[in-house]
């Protein structure tokens, strides 16, 4: 039994993950926005945690030496979500993406040296990509809030590693999705919107661009390649992705498929909605792979039908893919 802290515990990979963790039995306390959660042999602590109280959290690392910790808490503003001050983004990604987890990498070399911790950043540090498949010698080139500081995060993981030896890892991650996935996001927008058509709730779909590119995986199959990740003798920066990329017509086409309907009926494209141009990003997963054996499980066809299950779209038994 390990004891484990994961920070954003209510967040799509955070709800997964402590799930994941209190079904094989581990010691667990997840913290999110003003809860905290425990499981297992767990401690009770403070029904809330502030990640930005470092002394706080030196306290909490220094008390329960956990064998683990992630770091899955994140500021993201999506290309959908309404235009907010540049500024005012900058700070909260950079309080949330770096600064909080420079105080879990403190507590950890001051006072648990054992634990191992996993941050998670994502495709964005790679900003505008050249259209190739990237992996873990890409440059990286962030050209929004996110990237920019999820690329900060990235490297001070690597500065702890190597000026202070702690087994900080980092996975990229590329686009995943769940049932917890937020709404604002066009993967949910699609569900959501077909089923409600389905049910006669909704006559039609408003989508953006509905060429864009996305390298498209199941967030259960990325949450376990995170716990492989801390698993192996040597941490590092690897890359969780499938290595293909599906347009958001495809996504379409194959929800309203599966719910036997014609697309092209209902959806429409306005490229109005989208406040941030489309950029393709590919990622090569074969170190991941190589070091830890994980493979992605469920297939693009496959992840939309169980997302259209999570939503009640089926009342009968599972259709043929």
């Amino acid at each position: 039994m390990k004891r484990i802290i994961i920070v954003g515990c209510n967040g799509q990979d955070g709800t997964i993950l402590y799930d994941q963790l209190t079904n094989k039995g581990h010691a667990v306390i997840g913290i999110g926005r003003e809860l905290v959660k425990t499981t297992g042999s767990a401690p009770i602590v403070s029904t809330t945690i502030d990640i930005g109280n470092s002394p706080q959290i030196s306290s909490l690392v220094a008390e329960f030496q956990p064998h683990e910790i992630y770091y899955l808490a994140a500021f993201h503003h999506s290309a959908e979500d309404q235009v907010i001050d540049e500024g005012e983004l900058f700070l909260k990604s950079s309080q949330i993406n770096v600064n909080y987890l420079i105080h879990f990498l403190e507590a950890i070399r001051q006072h648990s040296r054992q634990t191992r911790i996993f941050y998670a950043a994502s495709s964005h540090i790679f900003g505008a990509g050249d259209g190739n498949l990237q992996d873990e010698t890409t440059p990286i080139s962030p050209v929004c809030a996110y990237g920019i500081t999820k690329s900060a995060g990235l490297l001070a993981c690597r500065y702890y590693r190597e000026k202070h030896s702690l087994f900080a890892t980092t996975g990229i991650l590329y686009n995943h999705e769940s049932r917890y996935r937020s709404k604002n996001f066009v993967s949910q927008k699609i569900i959501q919107g077909a089923v409600a058509i389905k049910n006669d709730r909704a006559d039609k779909m408003m989508l953006g661009d509905l060429s864009a590119e996305i390298d498209w995986g199941y967030a259960p199959d990325y949450v376990e390649a995170m716990q492989c990740l801390l698993e192996i003798e040597s941490p590092g920066e690897f890359i969780i992705a499938t290595g293909k990329s599906y347009t958001v017509r495809d996504f379409v086409k194959i929800a309203f498929s599966l719910l036997d309907l014609d697309w092209e009926k209902y959806v429409y494209e306005d490229k109005k909605i989208i406040s941030k141009p489309s950029i393709i990003r590919r990622g090569n997963p074969q170190k991941l792979m190589m070091a830890t054996g994980w493979n992605p499980k469920t297939s693009f066809p496959r992840m939309i039908e169980e997302l259209l299950r999570d939503e009640g779209a089926f009342n009968c038994s599972k259709p043929n893919l």
